[in-house]
């Protein structure tokens, strides 16, 4: 029974079918547009996915368009603009610097500016004032120098 298992198990790898990565486009030129431009478009499903890599239906989908609209001769300038049109710009990875973009790109080197400014601030306040020993003080000191010293069998 036991090496009925074993034999089994060794060829369930063989009982499994590797589908063929089907083209999306008969021609390979605008298969390899469409990828490139499906890179720079999220998927709105995955979130941290391009539409290029994702399984998700919606991604599938807009795959689709962005074939159909390429077949229809649009740029891919266009297509995004269809596609931002549609969904927002939350679509694209690389959102355009305007007016809404703006506090996305700023706040990052506001947050940098003000946390150096804490640092500093806290660096600043915790300076130790330098006080001056008594003469008591400084002799305890040397001579728990010298005692640590004389322990020490590399000094």
């Amino acid at each position: 029974m036991r090496y009925l298992l074993i034999a089994l198990f060794c060829l369930l790898p063989s009982l499994t079918f590797a589908a063929v990565a089907k083209d999306i486009a008969e021609d390979p030129v605008i298969e390899m547009r469409m990828m490139h431009l499906a890179e720079k478009v999220r998927c709105l499903v995955c979130q941290s996915e391009p539409v290029s890599t994702s399984h998700s239906e919606w991604s599938h989908d807009v795959r689709n368009i962005m074939l159909q609209k390429m077949k229809e001769g649009a740029t891919d300038q266009q297509i995004l603009d269809m596609l931002v049109a549609r969904f927002g710009k939350s679509v694209l990875y690389d959102p355009p610097v305007d007016d809404e973009t703006a506090p996305l790109w700023v706040a990052p080197f506001v947050m940098l500016f003000i946390g150096g400014g804490l640092l500093f601030y806290q660096l600043k306040k915790r300076r130790v004032n330098d006080v001056a020993l008594t003469p008591q003080d400084e002799q305890r000191a040397a001579e728990l120098l010298n005692e640590t010293s004389s322990k020490d069998p590399q000094a």
